[in-house]
């Protein structure tokens, strides 16, 4: 549908008309009188509540000043103080919506002769509050009531990174491997702290049925005057399925004199093992070391049996078995 520039010019006469007919009556003038006695009412209440005394926080900036290059602060300032006072409403309501405050400094030359870890009590900072404050208002509360300042000048050493927490595998894995980037922080903090930590651990990782490769982003565990940098690691835990392999591994003599050999039967025993699945073909028979020391056999009395262990294994195997368990022996006279 479409309106041509006169008749929508005509339907807005209309409106306008009607609505100032609707002005005009004396229910419209009614509710306009009832609405002013309403809004004369409501200021005079308003005003008259804002004359009591009330209690409430406000906020102020607070600023650290003439901060060295070579200082590094090991724990964080706080930015603002909140503080807690008393007043008519009508000021209370300047506080919070019109008055800016200005924020209170603290001068980082004039705590640097108390050490490296300065306490300043909200005392020492009543003056400079105070003096933004109306004569009529009372001051109740500074929060925190003490700020700490602690700080190093460049002092820092670099710590490993540990990983903190209890992580278990599912049935038939086995953790193969953890990773953690970076695997060190540095860590600034005075020197009564720094000679204290000799690593760095993480926020503790609980972790139940792992089965996959698993990564985390995990902060540093915080310590009360110190700064790690970086603050956050990235853990990566790599889990692999457990399978059994079973390979022939041959007796050998150690020790023996020249004219001297040793004979076993069997000559190969059975070597079963558990080992994680990418290590699975890696693993042979050459890796395995099954030795009898000449001066341990002469000292057997045990008709002739000797028990067989391992004396080399390699690196990410476990549950070794020896099948058959011993062997008998026999020490042979070499025939020059």
């Amino acid at each position: 549908m479409r309106f041509s520039k006169e008749e929508i010019q005509h339907r807005l006469g209309c409106c306008w008309t009607n609505v100032r007919n609707f002005l005009r009556t004396p229910q419209c003038r009614e509710f306009l009188l009832f609405l002013f006695f309403v809004f004369v009412a409501s200021t005079f209440w308003i005003l008259q509540t804002l004359n009591d005394s009330y209690e409430t926080e406000v906020t102020i900036p607070l600023r650290l000043k003439n901060l060295p290059d070579n200082v590094v602060l090991t724990e964080d300032f706080p930015k603002q103080i909140e503080l807690t006072v008393k007043d008519k409403g009508t000021v209370l309501v300047n506080y919070m919506f019109g008055q800016g405050f200005v924020p209170v400094s603290i001068d980082f030359n004039d705590y640097s002769k108390r050490g490296d870890h300065v306490r300043i009590l909200s005392d020492e900072l009543q003056k400079q509050v105070a003096g933004q404050l109306a004569v009529s208002t009372t001051l109740l509360d500074i929060a925190p009531d003490t700020l700490e300042l602690i700080y190093t000048q460049g002092e820092g050493k670099k710590l490993p990174v540990k990983l903190a927490g209890v992580v278990t595998t599912g049935r038939q894995y086995y953790l193969a491997g953890r990773q953690l980037e970076p695997d060190s922080v540095m860590l600034y903090a005075p020197k009564a702290i720094l000679d204290t930590l000799n690593a760095a651990y993480t926020l503790p990782l609980h972790l139940t049925g792992v089965s996959d490769t698993v990564h985390r982003k995990l902060g540093i565990q915080p310590v009360k005057g110190a700064r790690f940098i970086p603050d956050m690691v990235e853990v990566s835990l790599y889990a692999d399925i457990l399978t059994e392999k079973t390979v022939s591994v041959p007796v050998t003599g150690i020790g023996f004199p020249a004219d001297k050999q040793l004979k076993t039967f069997p000559s190969k025993v059975n070597v079963t093992f558990q080992v994680g699945g990418h290590l699975f073909k890696d693993i042979t028979a050459d890796d395995f070391r099954i030795e009898l020391s000449y001066d341990e056999l002469l000292q057997q009395t045990a008709n002739g049996r000797c028990r067989l262990r391992a004396t080399e294994v390699p690196s990410g195997v476990n549950h070794v078995r020896i099948v058959p368990n011993s062997v008998e022996f026999l020490i042979e006279q070499v025939i020059q």
